[in-house]
């Protein structure tokens, strides 16, 4: 048995922690993008020598704990689980997410288990809840593209916002982890007052037809100064050269990194796409 499949990195620019003890509706709502890279997992049967499950992550054996998760629920007998991706860990692409929903396509697919999309997706889900590494990112990835989520209570729902695929330029400093962020009471009260302004403002563009990538990232900008997320020197330092040259710019949530709609120094280039997760041939 072998299989592969892709799920793109995820960027979150607003999100609003919507809480419940069914990991099946405990999601976010908010506002983000996939990009062109993201994550490949390829599967493949553990041998009967070595019949022990095994993860990697660009060559390294790793600890995945919403990887592990999926293996366990779906997986029919041990594997093997190789993961390649050039985006950085817990920088904020959603690369857990990513993932579990790329090894549950491809688990999907090697062992022919039948399952439609919408299951595949709420198992990566329903992994990445229990193990707080993220709320939100697997909904993106599912989807593709640059999208709103205002419906409580159902992880996958998303409507697309009407934006092209343009350029998008990051820079990664250190981690954030969403643990300790979501599993704060006092940080998700903030969070979710600024969440509530943001999701208005970017409901009124939507509704306005404003197409202007731009204008969602300065929303998202004002959401990570008023929830208190951005508290990082160079990130806000880069947020304020970029929008001083007339681009837009905004802190990744979550993670002391940046994206923005113009180049800047030291920044990778990536670029929006509305490519979602699928199998490989």
């Amino acid at each position: 048995m072998k299989a592969a499949a892709f799920a793109p990195g995820n960027v979150s620019g607003v999100f609003k922690i919507v809480r419940d003890d069914d990991p099946r509706r405990m999601h976010s709502l908010g506002m983000g993008f996939t990009v062109s890279q993201g994550v490949t997992a390829a599967v493949t049967e553990a041998p009967a020598t070595d019949p022990v499950t095994e993860v990697a992550f660009n060559g390294e054996i790793f600890d995945f704990p919403t990887v592990r998760h999926v293996v366990e629920t779906l997986a029919r007998r041990p594997v093997k689980v190789t993961l390649e991706s050039p985006l950085p860990l817990s920088g904020g692409f959603g690369l857990s997410g990513a993932s579990a929903l790329a090894t549950a396509y491809a688990l999907n697919a090697g062992f022919g288990l039948g399952l439609d999309e919408h299951a595949i997706g709420m198992f990566a889900h329903i992994a990445e809840v229990t193990h707080l590494t993220g709320l939100g990112d697997v909904c993106g990835q599912f989807h593709g593209g640059c999208l709103a989520k205002t419906v409580p209570g159902d992880p996958l729902a998303a409507a697309a916002l009407p934006v092209a695929e343009p350029a998008v330029f990051y820079r990664y400093f250190s981690p954030i982890r969403t643990r300790e962020i979501i599993g704060d009471p006092g940080h998700a009260a903030r969070i979710n007052a600024a969440a509530d302004g943001a999701l208005a403002e970017i409901d009124r563009l939507a509704s306005a037809g404003v197409a202007d990538f731009g204008a969602y990232v300065a929303i998202a900008k004002r959401f990570s100064i008023e929830s208190g997320l951005l508290r990082h020197p160079e990130v806000r330092r880069i947020i304020e050269e970029v929008e001083a040259d007339g681009g837009a710019a905004s802190m990744i949530m979550l993670g002391n990194a940046v994206f923005a709609t113009a180049a800047f120094e030291g920044a990778k280039e990536t670029r929006l796409t509305r490519h979602r997760a699928r199998v490989l041939e």
